[in-house]
């Protein structure tokens, strides 16, 4: 081994060391600040707010779906899109379980059956809202699930004016939230476009629909 050669001497490897210790902390504490503003966020209950031009209800838990229909029965000059609905499900099926009547709504009611992804919620949403022409958007879903749900749908219709309406629950099982966390970190950094996959590609767009004929 040459002059030139040599190992770091022992002063350098030390403080390289601490570098990299105090990069290390610093990741853990900007994580630990962020999931307890995650925790924060995830925690707020629903406002106290007045009727929205439009209702957007993500699927994928209880009582989204039910809290979306109430709304709109308040709100009778609302529009409702329930985004991310199964291929085999009608809008018949979504207000019996819920216990509505789907024919005085069917007017103003459309259901996106595309999406299997929040990124795929949101692209659902800034479709069905563009071409409706709605600028102000209740966002219907888990409380825990609410932050990422905001920022993809403000990444996809950033001229809308979104106002977050949670449903319990608010916060999940600390695995969950946890789970939770990482995807919206991921969101963030734009890596929940690898995992977006559209269940018709050919058609993502809501379809209006209407209520299935009374059996005879």
């Amino acid at each position: 081994m040459g002059p030139g050669d040599a190992a770091p001497s022992a002063p350098r490897r030390r403080g390289r060391g601490r570098r990299l210790l105090r990069a290390a902390l610093a990741a853990l504490l900007a994580a630990g600040l962020g999931f307890a503003w995650f925790l924060h966020r995830a925690a707020l209950g629903p406002p106290d707010t007045g009727p929205s031009a439009g209702i957007a209800v993500l699927t994928g838990g209880p009582d989204r779906v039910e809290r979306g229909l109430a709304l709109l029965a308040a709100w009778p000059d609302s529009r409702l899109l329930v985004s991310g609905v199964g291929p085999d499900s009608g809008l018949a099926d979504l207000a019996r379980l819920a216990g509505a009547d789907p024919a005085p709504i069917a007017g103003r009611t459309e259901l996106g059956h595309g999406a299997t992804s929040t990124r795929g919620n949101a692209r659902e949403v800034a479709a069905w809202a563009r071409r409706h022409g709605i600028r102000e958007i209740t966002v219907v879903t888990a409380g825990f699930h609410m932050p990422r749900a905001l920022l993809e749908l403000r990444r996809g219709l950033p001229e809308a004016s979104l106002l977050p309406y949670p449903v319990a629950p608010f916060v999940a099982r600390p695995v969950t939230m946890a789970r939770e966390y990482l995807k919206l970190l991921g969101a963030a950094l734009g890596l929940s476009a690898l995992a977006d996959r559209p269940r018709d590609p050919a058609a993502p767009d809501p379809a209006p629909e209407r209520p299935a004929p009374a059996a005879s």
